[in-house]
């Protein structure tokens, strides 16, 4: 139940901030190399225990991916299902997924130098929604979508502060830590603890990224306590 807000300027080029949730107990690296052989020049967060990428950039190309976990509407069968880690560096090296997938549902967040989109899977349809200049949110359904409570609660917030002028990563990440304020359990919290939900996930980290045609530039930093500010 990972959160991103974007900021998509005209005529080019997209300021982003991702925050990711994920069960504390699964170990993971923080942004690096990590793929040399298969995915020369890209830089992510790597899960370990199924060696995909949460985030993932290729500065050469000027490309950013980052993945939300989304519901299915179909009952998929586990024994069929492949690991959605591998989206976000299939995507910076230029191969988007084409369905029909055997995955688990996910909006993926593609962003290169001149245009930002979603891919949507829900188990049995892959849909495209570009994202349109201004500042956008996306969690685990559609984009800007007010039926989730966080982006209802926020999005209003961060479009009055928009990344078009130096100091937006301050800005955002202020903004972000006066989310925090609210209780991560409570459905409008951007920093969350999704377990009273029946999700095992807590947010353990955010990423603010700069993408245009002078390349991608990007800053990780972890949550003290997971799903807890500070």
């Amino acid at each position: 139940m990972c959160t991103v807000v974007i900021d998509v300027a005209e005529p080019g080029g997209s300021r982003l901030l991702a925050v990711r949730d994920e069960d504390p107990e699964r170990e993971w690296d923080s942004l690096g190399p990590w793929w040399p052989q298969q995915y020369p020049g890209v830089i992510g967060i790597r899960d370990r225990r199924a060696g995909g990428a949460w985030l993932a950039i290729d500065r050469d190309a000027h490309r950013l991916a980052v993945l939300l976990n989304r519901a299915d509407v179909l009952d998929l069968p586990e024994g069929g299902v492949r690991s959605r880690g591998s989206l976000a560096l299939e995507s910076v090296a230029g191969r988007s997924p084409e369905a029909p997938l055997p995955m688990h549902g996910f909006n993926l967040v593609e962003v290169g130098p001149d245009a930002a989109r979603v891919l949507s899977w829900d188990g049995q349809t892959l849909t495209e929604t570009p994202v349109p200049t201004g500042v956008h949110m996306i969690a685990h359904d559609e984009l800007d979508d007010p039926a989730t409570a966080r982006i209802a609660r926020w999005l209003p917030e961060f479009r009055q502060r928009p990344a078009r002028a130096d100091g937006w990563q301050e800005r955002w990440t202020a903004l972000l830590a006066a989310s925090a304020e609210l209780d991560p359990t409570d459905d409008a919290a951007i920093i969350r603890d999704n377990r009273p939900h029946g999700y095992p996930t807590q947010s353990l980290l955010y990423c603010v990224a700069d993408i245009g045609h002078h390349g991608v530039e990007i800053e990780e930093s972890n949550l003290t306590a997971p799903g807890h500010w500070g």
